[in-house]
Parts: structure tokens; C-alpha cells; sequence
């Protein structure tokens, strides 16, 4: 559904989330367990901004990110990544190192995400190659299969949204 800009990306997301904060703790990967809750906040967040408009325009249209925007997804990144580092050195994960980066730099891509930034698919896939070989380790494989399956689906965003935001352009200066 974010590939296609649909807002049923939110409500069905919700439903994934739940599912996955169970699977993750099962399996010892807390980073993967403790980013669901950002996940479902940022889902509300944005199911919010996906359907703002003002004056008939979308308040948050696709674009890419500005400079600031960039310095706070990668505030997002880094300060996360070494808070979860820090956390996860004090349990019993022995993936202490790769649930932390899947973790971080899905925050990134969330949040990006929300705000309609062309950017959180370079961030989903990014996290999505991480977590391959991590899934892998923990003998999670049909979440393998599921993972190579978003990370086609995410460059494949990626695609869509570049093309959809050219085509607004093109529309503004017609």
C-alpha cells in the first residue's frame, strides 16, 4: 500500500506490528520488539498527515527531504542506533549489533515515511538487506522469504514514488 501511496498502508501496518512484537520477543530480538510501539505511534502519526490537506492539497505531498529533514532522519539514525546498542549490550541478544542497525534505520524510514519523503525507501531497504542474514541466523526463514520479498517491494517503491513525485512536478509547472 505505501507503494502506492494508499492510506490502508496504516490500518493494515497496525495489524503487522502486533503480530511481530510477539514473533521478535520469542525470538530474542527486543530492538525488532521495542521498535513496534515507535511503529504503531508513527502509524497514527502518519495516517494523520497522509489525509491532511489544506485547500484541496495534500499538506504532505511526496517530496524528497530538505536539509533539515536529512539532519533529523540522521539524528534519528545515529542516536538511536547507539541507544540501542547501548541497551541491548545489558540482555542476552547475541545479534546485539544487526538489531540495532535493522532497528535504527527503520526509525528513519518510518518516520520519513510518514512524511511522505522519497528518502524512507532508500532507508527501508537499507534496513531490509540488514535484516536478511540476521532473520537467517535466528533460523526465522519464512521471514527470509519475507524480507527479500520487502526489499523488492521497497525498490519498487522507491521507483513509483520518484515517478509520482515527477509527475506532480510536471503537473505544478503545466
Amino acid at each position: 500500500y505505501s507503494r502506492k501511496n494508499n492510506i490502508l498502508v496504516y490500518p493494515t501496518g497496525i495489524i503487522s506490528v502486533l503480530i511481530y512484537v510477539y514473533i521478535c520477543l520469542i525470538h530474542k530480538l527486543y530492538a525488532d520488539a521495542g521498535i513496534n510501539f515507535y511503529y504503531f505511534i508513527m502509524s497514527v502519526i502518519g495516517w494523520i498527515n497522509w489525509t491532511s490537506k489544506k485547500e484541496e492539497k495534500y499538506v504532505y505531498p511526496i517530496s524528497f527531504c530538505s536539509k533539515k529533514e536529512w539532519v533529523i532522519g540522521l539524528g534519528f539514525f545515529f542516536g538511536s542506533l547507539l541507544i540501542l546498542l547501548l541497551i541491548l549490550s545489558k540482555t542476552d541478544s547475541n545479534t546485539v549489533v544487526g538489531d540495532a542497525l535493522v532497528s535504527s534505520s527503520a526509525i528513519t524510514a518510518m518516520w520519513w515515511m510518514a512524511n511522505r519523503k522519497i528518502e524512507s525507501w532508500y532507508a527501508w531497504i537499507f534496513s531490509n538487506i540488514i535484516a536478511l542474514p540476521l532473520f537467517f541466523s535466528k533460523g526465522l526463514h519464512p521471514t527470509v522469504v519475507q524480507y527479500v520479498i520487502f526489499t523488492i517491494l521497497a525498490i519498487w517503491g522507491l521507483k513509483t514514488w520518484i515517478q509520482l513525485h515527477s509527475k506532480e512536478n510536471q503537473a505544478l509547472k503545466a
